[in-house]
Formats: structure tokens, C-alpha cells, sequence
């Protein structure tokens, strides 16, 4: 397996992309309940049939891209292929108390975007980012080393990570983090997400609160015919609200409200949105409103 990813990291970002877009109709025609999955999340945002049709291709070349990502020599530039818009938010928050906070969906190159941030700006302010280990061994010792870039450590989502981001934005560094990620159990609250209550992350807004970060939307995305990639970053379409002391209508406000800023964002480009990731998952004793 190790041979192949090498082999595809080799590969030409056009190559890969018209790989990918092939792999990813080929995950839905041969996989029901992805196509189920990805069917009914689409349906609930209302997604147009020709960006429903597009989503499915992108994400099979967000998945074949990432050899290549992963294995780029930690001192080669990702290059002329990367433009930026919005990069003033970021250099107008360097170096200021608090650190810095970025929240991207699973959208577009979600692995490009914080090597990207770390790239042009770890060196002055360097990024924490939070992802979940993959469940192979070989695949989590590969994801390890191969996320491992300069101005850029990843952290697990446990604990022990969340501590870690916590004392990185007390030093005022960045951290980043996927606010549609189903949280573990017990570490989120049943907001609205198109229309349909999903178990969101408490994360976010907890981190805002305890350290005065601001909150930054940030996603990348990918050109047509491996033209290359875009890094867009906005302020959240609806900020966070103030803490009123109810610490359960809180949690849900703040909630609510992120998941908005990631429907704003992903209505931008609704086709490189993975419809197929498992957003409503309900986790283990956390049954959805109207479920119990």
C-alpha cells in the first residue's frame, strides 16, 4: 500500500485530479451506503444536480492529491500553483494576545490550507493543528511523519490535543481545527446543520472563549485540470454571540452559529463540499432531538 502512495505522490497534480475524478464515481457507483449517505446530505441542502454530480468527482481527487501532499519534501514550496485572497484578515492578527483561530469544513484541499497557513506565516506565528487518527497502523504512523511540516505540529483529537491547542493560543500561535467533525461523546450539543440537528463540536468556541482568539473561515480551493488551488479566507458570515452565563444556551448559540458560517461558506462552492462524510453521526448514547 506504501508503494502505491509513493507511486501517486509522484504523480502530476492534472494526473492525480483526473485519477481522482474517476475513483471518486467509482466509490459511489460501487459503495450503496456512501451513495446513500451522500444522496441524502445533498438532498437536505438542497444541492443542485450538476454540483451534486461534481461533489462526487472532487472528492475522489481530494483523496488521490493528498500522496502528494503528504509527501512533498518539507522544504519545497507548494509553489506558483497556490494563489491567495483574503490574506490581509491573517497579517492583520499576527503577533496580537490570543493567537489565532481557523476554522475550515471538510471543503475543498482541507490538507493544502494548513500547509499553506504554516508555509507563509509559521515561521512569524506558527500552527497547531487538530485531526483524528486514522484507524489503520500504518496509515496513522504515515499520517504522522507525513503532516509533520516546519511552523506546523498536529495534535490528536483527545485531551491531551485539546490542551495542546489551548497552551498554543495562550503563547499567541494559531491553531486550526474542522468544526463539522463529529465530536466525541459528551463534547458537543445537537445544532442545526442544513436543516437537521447534527452533534457539533463545542471545541471552537470554547478555545475563542477561554483565550480571546478571533475566529477566522478558511478554506482552499481546488482549479479545474489541475490548474492548481485557492486559499480564501473570511471572517465567520455570523459571528460567535457574547457568553450570557447559561453555559448549555451558550454552548448551543455558539454551535448554531458556526454552523451557519460553514453553510455561508460551503453554499460558495457546494460541489467541493464532501457530501459523503458521515456529518450526522450520531455518537454512542447521544441520541438526535426527537430520537430518544
Amino acid at each position: 500500500m506504501l508503494g502505491l502512495v509513493r507511486w501517486l505522490a509522484r504523480r502530476s497534480l492534472r494526473s492525480l485530479h483526473l485519477l481522482g475524478g474517476w475513483a471518486g464515481w467509482l466509490t459511489w457507483l460501487l459503495s450503496p451506503s456512501y451513495r446513500r449517505r451522500h444522496t441524502q446530505n445533498a438532498r437536505l441542502a438542497a444541492l443542485a444536480p450538476a454540483d451534486r454530480r461534481r461533489s462526487i468527482a472532487e472528492a475522489g481527487r481530494m483523496v488521490l492529491e493528498m500522496p502528494r501532499l503528504w509527501l512533498r519534501p518539507a522544504d519545497q514550496a507548494i509553489g506558483e500553483s497556490l494563489q491567495w485572497e483574503g490574506e490581509a484578515l491573517i497579517e492583520q492578527r499576527l503577533g496580537k494576545p490570543g493567537g489565532l483561530l481557523f476554522l475550515t469544513p471538510h471543503m475543498g484541499s482541507f490538507e493544502i490550507a494548513a500547509q499553506a497557513v504554516a508555509e507563509r506565516f509559521g515561521a512569524q506565528q506558527p500552527l497547531t493543528v487538530l485531526y483524528r487518527p486514522a484507524r489503520q497502523a500504518w496509515l496513522r504512523e504515515f499520517e504522522a511523519s507525513a503532516r509533520a511540516r516546519p511552523g506546523m505540529a498536529t495534535v490528536p483529537a483527545n485531551l491531551s490535543g485539546v490542551r495542546q491547542m489551548l497552551r498554543a493560543l495562550r503563547r499567541g500561535e494559531s491553531v486550526g481545527l474542522l468544526p463539522d467533525q463529529v465530536p466525541p461523546e459528551g463534547q458537543g450539543v445537537w445544532a442545526p446543520f442544513f436543516g437537521r440537528p447534527a452533534y457539533t463540536m463545542t471545541l471552537a468556541a470554547r478555545l475563542a472563549q477561554q483565550t480571546g482568539a478571533p475566529l477566522l473561515a478558511v478554506w482552499c480551493e481546488r482549479l479545474p485540470r489541475g490548474a492548481g488551488f485557492v486559499m480564501r479566507i473570511s471572517e465567520l458570515a455570523h459571528p460567535v454571540p457574547a457568553a450570557s452565563g447559561d453555559e448549555a444556551a451558550d454552548a448551543l448559540a455558539a454551535a448554531t452559529a458556526i454552523n451557519r458560517s460553514m453553510e455561508a461558506l460551503i453554499r460558495q462552492n457546494p460541489g467541493q463540499y464532501l457530501w459523503g462524510y458521515h456529518r450526522y453521526k450520531q455518537p454512542r448514547g447521544m441520541a438526535a432531538p426527537g430520537h430518544e
